[in-house]
């Protein structure tokens, strides 16, 4: 029997431009850590949803899942509000949605588990409606669980659920590729990351290529980008051409040789270490008060 490794608070969010390999980087980490035996839960905020079919569901069950947002029912039993009927209506702003996981969460294997949440895409991406208001309970929810690792596949930045990942999220995994456009995007996530507090901000380079490696100096001096104070730490992630025959369940990947794999152990271990980190710190920091 495998044993369970404990972690509390272990909660990143991944961010970055669509089709730089976000969700591919979210569904293997994910893997990962369950093979290392860490519980985790991957919840899925991508307005794509692909998150069900890169983790290996089955495409019959993966492609029968309703997102959050799209789930009428729950958003009017927690908020009392249906959606497209909210607008000027009375709704509560802080719902109670600590049976969200256990009613809507997919069981992947024995150590991991999947929320789809899907995301409200409108013209005014802050409004006040009832699906706005349940995902962002749902977010600070997510936030104060302890019993599992949580990792959240975004949409393009992190400005919709700003608040709650101040208040919970204490690591940011910003992918890009070596284009500008998808560095320009990792540069705006880092910045409102570090703006939200978010404390260890990694951008993960994928697609990287020796030849190719340049191309973040020249953005760098460019754009006026102070990588090293901007990035807490930088990962390089090889191309994996098998990638295409293995899709959509791109996590088999974790059972070859592939230089890919190695690197996500990197990205992984220096998660871990920082999380281990920030654990010791504050059970030091909780002694020194005891004592005073």
């Amino acid at each position: 029997m495998q044993h369970m490794r404990q972690v509390k608070g272990f909660r990143v969010v991944i961010t970055g431009k669509g089709g730089v390999g976000k969700t591919t980087l979210t569904s293997c980490l994910s893997r990962l850590l369950g093979q290392r035996g860490i519980k985790v839960l991957a919840a899925d905020e991508d307005p794509q949803m692909n998150l069900p079919y890169a983790l290996g569901l089955p495409v019959d069950q993966a492609s029968a899942i309703v997102a959050l947002s799209q789930n009428p029912d729950y958003i009017e039993e927690k908020t009392g509000a249906r959606p497209g009927k909210s607008f000027g209506a009375l709704f509560r702003l802080n719902p109670n949605v600590e049976d969200v996981v256990g009613r809507f969460g997919v069981r992947v294997d024995d150590n991991l588990s999947l929320l789809v949440m899907g995301t409200v895409v409108q013209a005014a991406a802050g409004c006040l409606c009832s699906e706005n208001v349940l995902l962002d309970s749902v977010l600070n929810y997510l936030a104060l669980r302890d019993e599992e690792a949580i990792l959240l596949d975004t949409q393009a930045g992190v400005e919709h659920f700003g608040r709650a990942l101040s208040k919970g999220f204490s690591q940011c995994l910003v992918v890009s590729d070596l284009s500008f456009n998808a560095l320009a995007v990792a540069r705006h996530a880092a910045e409102l990351a570090r703006q939200l507090g978010i404390a260890r901000i990694h951008l993960v380079v994928n697609r990287y290529r020796d030849e190719a490696k340049d191309k973040l100096q020249r953005f760098a001096e460019a754009t006026g980008t102070d990588t090293q104070q901007l990035f807490d730490v930088i990962h390089t992630l090889p191309p994996e051409p098998r990638f295409e025959a293995l899709e959509p369940d791109v996590t088999r990947i974790l059972g070859m040789d592939s230089a890919y794999v190695a690197g996500l152990n990197a990205v992984a271990d220096d998660m871990l270490a920082f999380d281990r980190q920030r654990q010791e710190l504050a059970a030091n920091a909780g002694n020194e008060g005891g004592k005073g």
